[in-house]
């Protein structure tokens, strides 16, 4: 006398891989979908099934309208900064004489993004320009940093050497604060990525140590970097 295997106790898998592949279920038992009572997601009654699929498809929508609405926002915000990017360079375009451009750089970058601590340096300039403070203190290791970035650097000021260039932040006790968050912006001529050594380096500071996050978006940044190249290319 033979016996049979055990037959395997079918699972919840094996209920929804029938369900999802016999769509023709539902309409022989169409009683079926009335007499599904399921918890709701908002609070203890139960509901039919039809409902419960209301209420996620509500829910749906409700997040897609949300997504929307950020998308419209973060279009708003970069029009703006668009805005405020095309209002600096032509202010540089606009500067007559080639030594006032770094401060130019400098000052507009501080009023029209609002960043607190800026600074920058430019080496490899004209004779007659290598007095300026803009032409100075930027040593052998800054410079080979500088060529390295292909990219604007932001995140944590972990002691780079350029941090030493940007003025401290004065507050309401009397006391200062240094930078907590960089931008490190390096100059050189052609695309900010270009392997084209730099001949200078922008550095933007702020007490917020979250102003400069290493995950936030760099494109303006680059925009940035390359109009003030560009502009800077007087001082050569």
């Amino acid at each position: 006398m033979t016996h049979s295997a055990p037959m395997s106790p079918i699972t919840e898998d094996d209920i929804a891989h029938f369900l999802a592949n016999t769509p023709e279920f539902f309409e022989r038992h169409a009683e079926v979908l009335a007499s599904v009572q399921i918890a709701s997601a908002h609070g203890q009654r139960a509901v039919s099934l039809q409902e419960r699929q209301a209420e996620m498809l509500r829910e749906k929508i409700k997040a897609l309208e949300q997504r929307v609405m950020e998308m419209v926002r973060n279009s708003h915000d970069n029009e703006a900064i668009a805005a405020k990017v095309h209002a600096w360079g032509c202010e540089l375009q606009r500067v007559q004489q080639p030594a006032a451009l770094p401060q130019a750089v400098v000052r507009g970058i501080e009023q029209h993004f609002d960043v607190p601590q800026t600074a920058i340096r430019v080496w490899d300039v004209a004779h007659e320009h290598t007095e300026h403070d803009f032409a100075q203190d930027a040593s052998e290791d800054v410079r080979a940093f500088a060529s390295s970035l292909t990219m604007p650097f932001c995140g944590p000021n972990l002691g780079f050497e350029p941090t030493s260039w940007l003025p401290r932040v004065a507050v309401e006790e009397g006391d200062s604060l240094a930078a907590q968050s960089l931008a490190l912006l390096p100059l050189r001529e052609g695309p900010i990525d270009s392997a084209t050594p730099a001949f200078g380096l922008l550095v933007l500071g702020s007490p917020d140590a979250q102003r400069f996050d290493a995950t936030m978006g760099t494109e303006f940044l680059s925009r940035m970097a390359e109009l003030a190249s560009a502009a800077l290319q007087r001082l050569r």
